[in-house]
């Protein structure tokens, strides 16, 4: 959403939920997903009293890969404090978390618009424990408390000012989720909250300052992050433009009206009261071990762009790879282009069966076995040598990999599998030669046009020649067929 008036500024903070065995600072369970209420607890979740924290080593490798990705390093020196607030799922009363020296600063998001690139600054990056969470049932006086989720290891990634479109905020929070993704640092799951979205949201009549803000908490999809982010901009301008003030304040989400709502004015600093975690020392990194993080981090979606397009891939086909890349831990397509890197033919080819035939199968049958079980780059690499000597045409190369991957059929010969299926183009002369001569036959009009030098007409020629021979033949063994016989 664009308005002429108002400049908007938008900066988002995510919580990302650490992949982690166990939980920030106590050794039990950290995937609440299917565990019953009030089960992946200990002393130090219910905040009893002399609970005392341990760091989790993972947690902090796992920021680090984080700063990796962000296109920065983690700091070799960082701590713990202690931000007081009150809420019925947090027993302890205040959240562990980094205040004015967290494990990241700084940092980049690169994004990518229809005309441009545009980088998005990171200011910070911090760990923090997770709060419990509280349901509230329906008609009922009284609220449930679940502790699972207290104590999860967080990475809260704050962003600066720096986007000022709601697509812009959505093409940020995806490619973030990619990011995390990519480099191992979460499962990122969304629906069960892996990665959680703060919109702050301020318009302004001066581009170079920023007005008060608002914050929508716990947006848990891009789409919600988009619209949340065109909501905001169109009431606060709204406000304005009827000469009304912004109110610093939280907001929530409701999807059903897609629409914000009030929830409570927003708290500063101060009134945290953040001091020192007194029963934590401080995070002091040894640089060998940032330099092993960096050593193991994988190849991530910016240089997978990169590699793609030399292949000539527009940036639908790469954007379905990169998401279907990590859709499935089963199922690897990136890895299988990039084998075959060198053979831009082959490997564009095999991009384009992925895009347009595994993927979509998988997607719809939403299982895995009828890929992991086969043996891919051999049939792959088969099917493209069937191609690439004119014994497949590119329809029928589909036609049989959709068999292949929807009954799981693994042929010991492909080349024979596809001879007794009916999909081996006819590229015998004699053969095709005979059903030639029936079309020329049966369109005489349109062979006297090809005589005449009307090159377009033979194009349907070849077309019933393709019908007649059921989709076997080989065009442009037709085409030649066609053109010599015709002059």
């Amino acid at each position: 959403m664009t308005n002429t008036k108002y400049v908007p500024s938008i900066g988002i903070e995510c919580h990302v939920q650490l992949k982690t065995v166990t939980k920030l600072f106590a050794g039990v369970g950290n995937d609440a997903r299917a565990a019953s209420p009030n089960t992946l607890i200990s002393h130090i979740c219910l905040g009893m009293p002399g609970a005392l924290p341990v760091l989790n080593e993972r947690a902090v490798e796992l920021a680090g890969r984080a700063a990796f990705a962000l296109g920065t390093k983690p700091q070799h020196f960082s701590k713990f404090d202690r931000k007081h607030y009150f809420y019925p799922d947090l027993p302890k009363g205040y959240q562990i978390t980094q205040y004015d020296q967290p494990i990241i600063v700084g940092g980049h998001v690169d994004i990518a618009l229809a005309d441009r690139t545009r980088r998005i600054g990171i200011t910070r990056a911090h760990l923090e424990e997770d709060a419990g969470k509280s349901t509230h049932p329906a008609g009922k006086d009284y609220s449930l408390v679940d502790l699972n989720r207290a104590g999860t290891p967080l990475l809260e990634i704050v962003s600066e000012p720096d986007i000022h479109t709601s697509e812009e905020a959505r093409l940020y929070a995806r490619e973030l989720y990619l990011l995390m993704k990519y480099a191992g640092v979460s499962e990122a799951d969304l629906y069960h909250g892996n990665m959680r979205f703060d919109v702050n949201v301020s318009l302004s009549k001066d581009p170079t300052k920023l007005g008060i803000r608002t914050e929508t908490k716990n947006l848990n999809s891009f789409r919600s992050v988009e619209k949340a982010a065109d909501y905001e901009i169109l009431r606060q301008t709204e406000l304005l433009s009827k000469g009304h003030s912004i109110v610093q304040e939280t907001r929530g989400w409701d999807d059903a009206k897609q629409k914000t709502f009030s929830q409570r004015t927003k708290e500063e600093a101060h009134d945290y009261r953040y001091f020192p975690e007194p029963d934590l020392p401080p995070i002091k990194i040894n640089p060998k071990f940032i330099d092993a993080i960096e050593a193991e981090m994988p190849i991530l979606p910016g240089e997978w762009r990169r590699r793609l397009a030399l292949l000539g891939l527009d940036s639908s086909y790469i954007d379905t790879l990169l998401e279907a890349e990590i859709e499935d831990e089963h199922t690897s397509y990136l890895p299988l282009i990039e084998e075959h890197i060198k053979d831009r033919a082959m490997a564009k080819q095999l991009a384009n069966w992925f895009v347009n035939v595994e993927i979509p199968i998988r997607r719809e049958q939403k299982t895995s076995v009828i890929i992991k079980d086969l043996p891919r780059a051999e049939s792959y690499l088969q099917l493209y040598d069937l191609v690439r000597d004119d014994k497949l045409s590119s329809t029928n190369a589909k036609a049989l990999l959709g068999v292949i991957l929807e009954n799981s059929i693994v042929p010991e010969n492909l080349e024979k599998y596809a001879e007794e299926q009916g999909f081996i183009q006819l590229s015998d002369s004699r053969s095709l030669e005979k059903i030639v001569d029936e079309v020329i036959r049966e369109y005489p009009e349109a062979a006297n046009d090809v005589r005449k030098g009307e090159k377009k007409v033979t194009g349907f020629l070849v077309g019933q020649v393709m019908k007649k021979s059921l989709g076997k033949a080989n065009p442009q063994i037709a085409r030649d067929l066609i053109k010599k016989k015709l002059g």
